[in-house]
């Protein structure tokens, strides 16, 4: 899938569900969850158990049924790696350049993570597509306000402390997108699927009421 088409289906959708489990099996169970819930658009983080296995594995079986990521890259040789496997784009917890050149190199969307006025500049003139504003919860929705005064043009997606009772706000205040993980997937801690699916389709709702508003 080219870069400008998974870039706008991210955009299109609002929403990137981040999967960290303890298992490659728990893993392949949320996706499956995740998908019947209305969203396609997955990260996986590479602190899953084999998640190179797991992004192959994924990318293989849903081609191109959802927009698969990997997360929590630490390294170039690790992004090249996952785009090997079948990563369609590359999320980061903070801003590597090194990453960042990988990336446009193949043409692979990168999302590096930023904090700062400082950190998302610097994250924009290296080429970054989207900066992942994390952790969000020390932040809050006011933080993607106040850094868009100065930066309207930044493409901001907050990861970390976004909710159902916080996901409007996020949006209407200028998030391109929110990565949402444990808010979302917490009912596979107890076995509970279904409820992974059924928060799914509350968070689509809610980002399109919001985008809709």
């Amino acid at each position: 899938m080219k870069k400008l088409k998974v870039l706008q289906k991210i955009l299109d959708s609002g929403i990137v569900a981040v999967v960290r489990t303890e298992t490659a099996g728990k893993a392949k169970k949320l996706v499956e969850a995740i998908k019947a819930g209305g969203i396609s658009t997955i990260e996986v983080t590479m602190s899953v158990p084999r998640a190179l296995d797991v992004i192959k594995e994924l990318a293989d079986y849903y081609q191109d049924d959802i927009v698969l990521g990997v997360g929590t890259v630490l390294d170039a040789p690790t992004a090249r790696a996952a785009i090997l496997a079948g990563a369609q784009y590359v999320v980061s917890p903070h801003t590597s350049p090194e990453v960042i050149k990988l990336c446009n190199r193949y043409h692979v969307p990168c999302m590096p993570g930023a904090m700062t006025v400082t950190e998302v500049v610097e994250a924009m003139e290296l080429g970054a597509d989207i900066i992942k504003l994390f952790p969000g919860e020390l932040m809050g929705p006011g933080a993607i306000k106040a850094i868009k005064g100065p930066l309207p043009q930044a493409s901001l997606m907050p990861t970390g402390g976004v909710s159902l009772d916080n996901v409007e706000e996020w949006i209407k205040v200028g998030a391109v997108a929110v990565g949402v993980g444990g808010s979302l997937t917490k009912g596979a801690k107890t076995g509970d699927y279904e409820l992974v699916t059924e928060i799914a389709r509350q968070f689509v709702e809610k980002i399109n009421s919001a985008r809709n508003s």
